[in-house]
């Protein structure tokens, strides 16, 4: 039984506990295979707040192409963060935004974690 806590200690306690169900009945190598791919493929909510931030101030909807959420990230681009209320309630809401994206991104990572270990 994998504790991801091992592997990922940064984690915020929402996110470490929804990895944690993925990886509990993996064994410790796989656990930590999973927890490679996951680190180099998740977003910071730093790194969504800073990104959000510069679209307040400069081009809106840049936290949006980062989170791969490029619909939204060229609506916000073209009415200025839909005049700067939509830019101001994701940067309140930085962290739901990366933590969604953080568990797409864990589970696209468990998929094919799985598809390699079938014959």
């Amino acid at each position: 039984m994998a504790n991801i806590l091992h592997f990922m200690p940064d984690l915020e306690h929402d996110e470490m506990a929804y990895v944690q169900t993925l990886v509990r009945d993996m064994p410790d190598s796989e656990a930590q295979q999973f927890a490679n791919i996951y680190r180099a493929r998740r977003k910071e909510p730093q790194l969504v707040l800073i990104t959000a931030i510069i679209g307040f101030f400069g081009v809106a909807g840049i936290h949006r192409f980062l989170l791969g959420q490029i619909g939204m990230g060229l609506l916000y681009f073209f009415t200025g963060g839909i005049c700067l209320i939509g830019t101001v309630i994701d940067i309140i809401n930085h962290k739901r935004l990366a933590f969604e994206y953080n568990v797409k991104v864990a589970q696209q990572v468990l998929g094919m974690m799985q598809g390699f270990g079938r014959p």
